[in-house]
């Protein structure tokens, strides 16, 4: 497996696989060709069908700033390697120098056709959860301690700095009321939503008010193009740091214990995308927020100090009960469903890390078993419900009137 690093990215939303990816592989590509005087992008499958409610356009022109580039949305081509696909071509006197095909493959990683991950370096022998057990009973070492062997020892300051950018963003969204711009006129709910949690008297809707505010403010800063962390992705951004601060401030755990559940939820992530994938149209959101909610659960067994069975057992859960769910935004925005999909799985998260905590023993299912049965679902799932506002909800929404 790669580096946790690879899931927590810090970035501009509202899309992973469709902004931070795309923009990397352009600046790679100006990197790497400073003598073109052109380029060209074609963005194909989901890039191309939702590019434009996702902000990938924009990406690119940011990305190739200074640089003339034409982006050609190419929504005809049907057999693709990776839904995400991107063409770039580079031009000096209108002779072509370069052509590369790239894959962005979810929470901003991208590939490069005919050659190895061209960013990712492997820093874990293992790659699924038995193995990362097993190297934890046999060494007799945690989980945290497994981590420090493998990655480099500047990986607990990344995820500080990735821990105070999760709280800055939450932040930031808490004090913001304007409209979320795209074109639906969807309303800012997180200060409200954490206003009416203040008032509330009943401690369990208090709670549950107070986590999904949180939620909501980091998933209506990365709508909006603010800076987020993944986890694993942009649209999944929310579930993680929505636990985390709502355990940090309720609970009194300090921001080294906050640190060391992000490393074992990264792990979590990491699994997921290493055999299966964490993006959404390769294999709808229950890549995205169904792998942040293990996260999340993981993150929390953590913190009150379970075990690996039931930490393991609390991220299965959470990936069985997300099987199947798609992945149909609204005109392309990454924000109907996605906004209220983050609060509504940071609950989720909660009550199944509790669930584990109790029925963690003699459990048939594992959690690779079940990343395996994702990433099969993923793929059987129809092409209308893997991000491109074909199916479902998107494809409805037009017309809701009717109904």
């Amino acid at each position: 497996m790669n580096s946790i690093r690879e899931i927590y990215r810090i970035g501009r939303g509202p899309s992973s696989s469709h902004t931070m990816g795309p923009e990397s592989a352009c600046k790679l590509m100006k990197r790497l060709y400073p003598i073109a005087e052109r380029f060209e992008v074609t963005l194909l499958g989901s890039l191309a069908k939702t590019g434009v409610g996702h902000r990938t356009d924009y990406a690119i022109y940011k990305a190739f700033e200074g640089i003339p580039v034409d982006i050609i949305f190419n929504t005809e081509e049907q057999l693709l390697k990776h839904p995400n696909t991107l063409k770039i071509r580079g031009f000096k006197n209108d002779n072509l120098i370069c052509d590369y095909t790239f894959y962005s493959i979810g929470g901003g990683a991208i590939e490069i056709e005919g050659s190895d991950k061209i960013e990712n370096k492997t820093v874990y022998s293992e790659s699924r959860f038995r193995d990362v057990e097993n190297v934890c009973m046999n060494g007799n070492i945690s989980i945290c301690q497994y981590i420090k062997n493998n990655e480099d020892k500047e990986i607990f300051i990344y995820l500080n700095s990735v821990w105070k950018q999760m709280k800055d963003t939450i932040y930031s969204g808490l004090a913001k009321f304007q409209t979320i711009p795209g074109g639906l006129g969807l309303k800012r709910r997180a200060n409200t939503l954490y206003d009416f949690a203040q008032k509330e008297k009943d401690y369990s809707k208090k709670e549950r008010y107070t986590i999904s505010a949180y939620a909501y403010a980091t998933s209506e800063e990365n709508a909006s193009g603010e800076v987020i962390v993944t986890a694993p992705t942009c649209g999944s951004a929310g579930v993680l740091p929505a636990v985390l601060m709502y355990e940090q401030q309720h609970s009194g755990f300090s921001d080294d214990e906050i640190v060391e559940a992000l490393a074992v939820a990264g792990i979590i992530g990491n699994i997921v995308k290493t055999n299966a994938s964490i993006s959404g149209a390769e294999c709808g959101c229950q890549a995205e927020v169904g792998t942040a909610c293990a996260m999340a659960s993981a993150a929390l067994c953590k913190l009150h100090g379970l075990s690996l069975k039931q930490i393991e057992c609390a991220a299965e859960i959470a990936i069985e009960h997300n099987l199947g769910l798609t992945c149909d935004p609204v005109k392309g925005l990454v924000q109907i469903p996605c906004i209220e999909r983050n609060a509504a799985a940071a609950l989720q998260a909660y009550d199944l890390a509790n669930l584990a905590e109790v029925i963690y023993y003699n459990k048939k299912v594992s959690f690779d078993l079940v990343v395996k049965t994702m990433f099969e679902t993923g793929k059987d799932l129809s092409c209308r419900y893997r991000e491109t506002a074909e199916g479902g909800l998107a494809s409805l929404f037009n017309n809701s009137s009717k109904f």
